[in-house]
């Protein structure tokens, strides 16, 4: 076994250093910011979010660095043209630290993802745009795919080993490494070492990989005996729930979206592992599995744009039913493209899916445009619809209904916490930039100033809402157009507790808490008679004496006991705007008899139980 000697080793960290100068600066960068994070978590709002900003802007700068690195080369330019291209990539994406602010717009999460992956496709197919590349580009990004797998384990290997020798030396030694130390360990792995070798193992002669036909026979056998497989589940299952629908009549459930979405990645990955072999004689069922895949797209795109767009047409369009509807396109454009061209250029998918990324992002077509501005349309509605809008001005709702209020403010929560308070500044005569700065200055009940993205936006909300006159409707709610929207809230209740409790009539009482949604055993033994309590499935209490058992549906119960509101007003107690609404109730509104011919048995709540109505 021939090991490599340091020198070896030391010229290719330089000759590494010296292809990708900007990238390994801005992971030097971002680690550092990530590092600082870690030291100043919940200590510093300000700086936090400023660690935040280098640590996004470090993490696009080296993709785009790399991406302008990538074409340079394939281009053939000079040094002196790659210096340039790579400067003014490095500025455009340093430039966006004075634009994301995730701690002030949670949106800009979102930007920073969208951007991320955009970058990640631009190197996807940077070098490779030439139309005769297309077994390069397969082959580029087949390498770049094991090398990423190869540096994430020899990471967690590297990682695993300093760790158990910190936790050794804590443990004989008595060395006071605290947890940070590991979190920090972690960061210097993943954003030096791992990006080091990476980067190290990069392609840089491109043509030849043009003329490189090698397969590896063991990715044929998982796209054809793993991926192919699960996406033949997803659409029997698919096609199987469309039929129902027909048969039916009814509009599909949101969950569909989701699974549509797992043939179409399935798919479209098996064939593009498969790719390179699909002229190969023995192959000739790619080819027929690739158009099968394709027209089965088409059925199963129809019910997802019927799927997305009901909860559209009843709730307005929101960031997440933003990308389900131009995922639905861009599924729409492949499947077309595949099933009508003959070049089948499989560069077309991260291409066409890196423009859409992007548009998505900024601009009046973005996501959070089109959402910001249908939450407001929807927001005024209300206001309109209650006289409280004049001028372009929102004014202070004095009477709605319930549907009303609770929708107004899901959707204010909604805007804010996507955006910032000052979103509602042409509606509003009042400077709220000068709200949002006093109330980020607000202090919690033990004289601390509040310095956490929630707790600053709770204040932002609670401030608009009770601004509106609808502070009574402020108790937890889902988003605007979530699934359990309008069908769920959550309720606690608490028996009224007494230092005695008395038992007339059965042998023995059990204590056991958490019955309602945790997965909990019990095994007793009072004489010769064996207990068993299991709370393994939601919401289900099943109790076994001597092999007879008795089910207790608690989730069906304490429904029961919300159906009469009038019966609740009494007991609640006040909360805060954040918290459901709790009720303390007598022991007897909680308590549930069953018997069978064998035994009584008699459950009391004794802990919150959350119920949906």
């Amino acid at each position: 076994m021939i090991f490599p000697s340091l020198k070896n080793l030391r010229q290719n960290i330089a000759a590494t250093f010296k292809r990708f100068p900007f990238e390994m600066l801005f992971a030097f960068t971002g680690t550092i910011a990530s590092i600082a994070y870690i030291e100043l978590n919940n200590l510093n709002y300000l700086k936090e979010s400023w660690c935040i900003r280098v640590l996004m802007t470090s993490s696009l700068g080296l993709v785009i660095s790399l991406a302008t690195t990538l074409f340079c080369e394939s281009k053939g330019f000079r040094k002196s043209q790659l210096l340039l291209f790579k400067l003014i990539a490095a500025c455009l994406a340093i430039s966006l630290i004075f634009i994301l602010n995730p701690l002030v717009n949670s949106a800009d999460y979102i930007r920073f993802f969208l951007l991320a992956l955009a970058g990640h496709l631009l190197v996807a197919f940077s070098a490779f745009i030439k139309q005769d590349s297309i077994q390069g580009f397969w082959q580029f990004n087949k390498t770049l795919f094991l090398n990423f797998l190869t540096s994430a384990f020899y990471s967690a290997v590297l990682f695993a080993g300093i760790a158990a020798a910190i936790g050794a030396m804590n443990l004989l030694f008595s060395v006071d490494f605290k947890s940070d130390t590991f979190a920090i360990l972690w960061v210097c792995i993943t954003g030096l070492f791992n990006t080091l070798f990476f980067l190290a193992g990069v392609p840089n002669d491109f043509p030849k990989l043009n003329q490189d036909f090698n397969y590896p026979k063991g990715l044929k056998i998982f796209t054809q005996y793993v991926l192919i497989p699960l996406a033949t589940l997803y659409v029997v299952i698919l096609l199987a729930y469309e039929i129902k629908i027909l048969i039916q009549w009814r509009l599909p459930k949101g969950l569909v979206s989701n699974l549509i979405l797992g043939y179409a990645v399935f798919g479209i990955l098996s064939l593009l592992l498969i790719f390179p072999i699909r002229e190969q004689a023995e192959n000739k069922w790619i080819k027929t599995f690739a158009r099968t895949f394709y027209f089965l797209m088409l059925p199963l795109l129809t019910l997802l744009f019927i799927a997305v767009g009901t909860r559209i047409f009843l709730y307005g369009i929101t960031e997440p039913r933003y990308f389900l509807i131009l995922l639905a396109f861009w599924l729409l454009f492949i499947t077309i493209y595949f099933l009508v061209s003959k070049k089948q250029n499989i560069k077309v998918i991260p291409i066409s899916l890196c423009l859409v990324t992007i548009l998505s992002v900024y601009g009046p077509q973005s996501a959070f445009s089109v959402s910001r501005y249908a939450q407001k349309t929807i927001l005024i509605d209300i206001f309109k619809r209650n006289h409280a809008y004049q001028n372009n001005q929102l004014l202070r709702i004095n009477k709605t209904s319930k549907e009303d209020g609770n929708r107004a403010v899901a959707t204010i929560d909604y805007l804010i916490n996507h955006n910032d308070l000052t979103i509602f500044q042409p509606y509003i005569t009042q400077d709220l930039k000068a709200v949002s700065d006093s109330l980020s200055k607000l202090k919690d009940a033990y004289g601390h100033t509040m310095n956490t993205k929630y707790e600053i936006s709770n204040q932002r909300i609670n401030w608009l809402v009770t601004y509106f006159g609808l502070k009574k409707f402020s108790g937890y709610r889902y988003p605007p157009g979530s699934i359990n929207e309008d069908e769920t809230q959550f309720y606690d209740f608490n028996i009224r507790q007494s230092e005695v409790v008395e038992v007339i009539g059965y042998d023995f009482i059990i204590d056991q808490t958490n019955i309602n949604y945790s997965d909990v055993r019990g095994h007793y033994v009072v004489g010769k008679t064996l207990i068993e309590t299991n709370t393994g499935e939601e919401g289900i209490l099943q109790i076994t004496l001597d092999h007879e058992t008795i089910l207790f549906n608690l989730k069906e119960l304490m429904s029961n006991v919300f159906k009469d509101e009038s019966r609740l007003k009494p007991y609640i107690r006040k909360t805060t705007n954040e918290d459901p609404p709790e009720y303390i109730l007598p022991a007897e509104m909680l308590s549930f008899t069953k018997k069978n011919e064998e035994f009584q048995c008699y459950v009391q709540a004794k802990v919150n139980t959350d119920i949906s109505r």
